[in-house]
């Protein structure tokens, strides 16, 4: 089976474990999933994430964030941009995720980051997903 969109499996992967109430998800890992883990963790969403070195092209371990109740640190993961329908924005538009309470992770010509950090370096691009 092909994969047609890696970035839209990592996050319905975590949005799944999270429902499971998983303490780690696993997957197959790839440069662009370490750099929307390195934001997730940057932003407090995820505790932590690590890369495993196998046969293929390695996994990635990410530990999910639970609140003292229990829930789940992340409410919603929403793919924007897709392969069938690419969302791009310039850095005057960059789109805020409610008021500025969740994040928006872009990738841009200087690697991926978040619209703040993009924002700030005058870059826009290709909106990936919203987090909050």
């Amino acid at each position: 089976m092909s994969m047609t969109d890696p970035i839209a499996d990592l996050l319905t992967r975590i949005r799944n474990a999270y429902m499971a109430k998983r303490e780690e998800v696993v997957l197959p890992a790839s440069k662009m999933k370490l750099e929307i883990a390195k934001i997730l963790k940057n932003e407090g969403y995820i505790r932590n994430f690590k890369f495993v070195e196998d046969a293929k092209q390695g996994v990635l371990k990410i530990h999910l964030k639970y609140d003292e109740g229990g829930h789940p640190i992340m409410r919603r993961l929403e793919r924007v941009s897709k392969p069938s329908r690419r969302v791009y924005c310039d850095r005057e538009a960059i789109p805020q995720v409610l008021g500025g309470l969740g994040i928006v992770i872009l990738s841009t010509s200087r690697g991926i980051m978040t619209g703040q950090k993009a924002s700030h370096q005058g870059v826009g691009g290709e909106v990936l997903c919203r987090v909050w």
